[in-house]
């Protein structure tokens, strides 16, 4: 059983006060463009977060409809959607083919702030995952290679077998993109920002791809 004494208990009135005395009411979050809100969310990250500020994680359904989730690394956003890489015969890979949809979730724990992002899934085109194949470290690049992700590994001599073959098969050449590898986009349906404050009254703002641009609204926290 877990030791209960380690889960931190819900603060107290006075913690709250002291929260409200130690920051102004922010504005109400702007109504206008979600990506140009992500950025300007990403970028505060970058500079706060001490690790990953692009992790999210990627929540899927399989074939009998159970719900799975892990974080991966964001790697491009644009008004078509939020793109990451993976292995396509992965877990994920082999859901995503299934039933392509998706939801996003980004946590900027220093910022106290989340992204949500429910939608449909794409696959990016060969040329993009070939150019951010590219940009990859060479070790990461065998890594592809070597791994038959989300599968039954019998031991980690396995592994680092499998990347010494792929090693000594590529050499000092460049290493191409395995065919199993690429990327996916998600398309947005539903962006919400959400934004702690005290006491739990904390700022949600939902986006919703309509006709020609979005439609907003705000839920109860």
């Amino acid at each position: 059983m877990t030791d209960k004494t380690l889960i931190p208990p819900s603060p107290s009135e006075d913690e709250y006060v002291r929260q409200v005395a130690a920051a102004e009411p922010p504005p109400l979050l702007a109504e206008t463009d979600p990506y140009q809100l992500f950025d300007s969310w990403l970028q505060e990250a970058l500079a706060k977060e001490p690790n990953d500020a692009n992790a999210m994680a990627v929540a899927t359904v399989d074939e009998t409809g159970m719900p799975d989730v892990r974080m991966v690394l964001l790697k491009d956003v644009d008004a078509r959607g939020f793109v990451f890489y993976t292995n396509l015969e992965s877990a994920k890979g082999r859901q995503l083919a299934g039933q392509p949809k998706a939801a996003l979730l980004f946590h900027w724990k220093s910022l106290r702030r989340q992204v949500r992002v429910r939608g449909t899934v794409t696959p990016v085109s060969a040329e993009e995952a070939d150019a951010y194949f590219a940009t990859r470290a060479r070790p990461t690049q065998i890594g592809a290679w070597a791994s038959d992700q989300s599968r039954p590994l019998p031991d980690r001599l396995a592994l680092e077998k499998r990347i010494a073959e792929a090693g000594l098969r590529f050499g000092l050449g460049k290493v191409p993109r395995p065919p199993h590898w690429s990327g996916f986009r998600v398309a947005p349906e539903t962006i919400e920002f959400w934004r702690d404050r005290p006491f739990r009254l904390h700022e949600r703002l939902v986006f919703e791809a309509a006709e020609g641009g979005w439609t907003t609204h705000r839920l109860f926290p």
